[in-house]
């Protein structure tokens, strides 16, 4: 009996050592496994935090070629877009081993898109840099021309300043004086206001080779001593202004001297002693002016 009741006792001890050393072992593999795993989530997120990392390098690059060469190339701003929701969507991640995985792989899908966007950015800003130096040169050349037709512009203008100033017809040896008209219809001249019946003004169109050469309509002021225009007393509208006359002529010059005559009519009240003003026009310019006087 003593003896059954030690070999009891020896197995029992001997369960009890093994239970001891399997609990032992699980143990050292639970603290084992707990490291290994703080270790693999420690590693993770610094995984993580190189891709937040490399992602931000990127949208910097994508910012600085847009900005510092004012480029709008959609691809660029849309790559610089996708890769901004990317990082966010890293940054809400709770880290694992397929997200980590797939993100690297996308990020170097990214940097491979980032080489070849910016060689072709590049390219770009090369062709518009070109395209900036031919349009200053080409503003120059323009600036140039420009500089010279406005020069052959005021050199034209001041010749044909000069061309409109020699084709005015001048009128030389403008005289003015009374006449009577007699029954005959011989005209007399008379220096008496008293007996006078008309005005007379003659003056001579002297020769101009540049002149327009056809019909001509002249027009002839006479302001009496008290400073009223004689005869029709007519306006003539012209561009610029408006031209009040006693009478006017139509004369046929052909660049030849030409001798010419105009009678102005007038009422016996405007015929008074003192001094009269002739006033002669072609057109709007005037070309002639004399005094008379009558007593």
């Amino acid at each position: 009996m003593n003896t059954e009741n030690e070999n009891n006792s020896g197995k029992f001890k001997i369960l009890i050592g093994v239970l001891s050393v399997l609990l032992i072992a699980l143990a050292v593999y639970t603290v084992t496994l707990f490291n290994d795993s703080k270790n693999t989530v420690s590693n993770l997120e610094m995984q993580k935090a190189d891709i937040e990392q490399e992602l931000e390098g990127l949208i910097a690059n994508y910012d600085e070629v847009i900005k510092d060469n004012e480029l709008k190339d959609k691809d660029l701003l849309s790559a610089r877009e996708r890769i901004t929701v990317l990082l966010d969507s890293v940054k809400d991640m709770k880290a694992n081993v397929g997200l980590i995985e797939r993100y690297k792989s996308e990020v170097g899908r990214l940097k491979q898109e980032r080489s070849m966007l910016f060689k072709r950015a590049d390219s770009l800003i090369a062709a518009n840099k070109r395209l900036a130096m031919e349009r200053d040169s080409t503003s120059t050349e323009l600036e140039n021309s420009r500089m010279v037709v406005d020069s052959v512009s005021q050199e034209n203008m001041a010749m044909n300043e000069r061309i409109k100033e020699g084709s005015i017809v001048k009128a030389t040896d403008l005289r003015g004086e009374a006449v009577i008209i007699r029954n005959s219809g011989k005209v007399v001249d008379t220096r008496r206001s008293s007996r006078a019946d008309k005005i007379r003004a003659c003056f001579t169109l002297a020769p101009n080779s540049i002149a327009r050469k056809g019909d001509r309509l002249l027009y002839l002021q006479v302001i009496n001593p008290k400073d009223k225009m004689m005869g029709d007393n007519t306006v003539k509208q012209f561009e610029d202004t408006n031209l009040n006359y006693s009478a006017s002529t139509n004369v046929f010059y052909e660049g030849n001297e030409l001798d010419v005559c105009i009678l102005v009519n007038a009422l016996e009240i405007d015929l008074v002693e003192g001094k009269y003003t002739i006033n002669l026009f072609d057109g709007e310019n005037q070309i002639g002016t004399t005094t008379m006087e009558l007593k």
